[in-house]
């Protein structure tokens, strides 16, 4: 049971922090632009709370788990095995949403930049930074294929 809850806590933590991390990068390169022209705001609050869907990710992740263990203490008593399982099925999730927070807030940090030039580019900046998001989401759907197999 321990094992199983540590892959879940795992999954939230490690995605949550990504985020966190992501989002004061990508918000301190957006309170520069803002503090020249308070103009840019809303184009520069997309940008910065993009990298926050990691941690929403990595909530989702740990929901599926807990489901997992629920479904299977209904069986029975959780083996060591199982934990085990459960604990690795995460991991995906909880790497690619700590790393890809982290380097979605760097690229929409930059992205700020670019808006603060090129405000008619905008989009281009952001659309580098859901490149990043995907490999966030390969993350839930390997979390969520292996949890599947537990």
């Amino acid at each position: 049971m321990m094992l199983a809850m540590a892959g879940a806590a795992l999954a939230a933590g490690l995605a949550g922090t990504g985020s966190a991390i992501g989002c004061g990068i990508a918000g301190q390169a957006a309170s520069g632009v803002v503090a020249e022209d308070p103009e840019k705001f809303g184009r520069l609050l997309l940008l910065q709370a993009l990298p926050g869907t990691q941690g929403i990710y990595g909530i989702v992740g740990m929901f599926l788990a807990i489901n997992k263990i629920g479904a299977l203490l209904g069986q029975g008593d959780l083996s060591v095995g199982q934990g085990w399982r459960i604990f690795f099925a995460c991991l995906p999730l909880a790497i690619t949403g700590l790393t890809s927070g982290i380097s979605q807030g760097q690229v929409c940090g930059a992205a700020c930049g670019l808006t603060a030039k090129r405000p008619e580019e905008m989009g281009k900046g952001m659309i580098f930074g859901v490149v990043v998001e995907t490999y966030a989401v390969l993350g839930l759907l390997a979390t969520i294929l292996l949890l599947g197999r537990v």
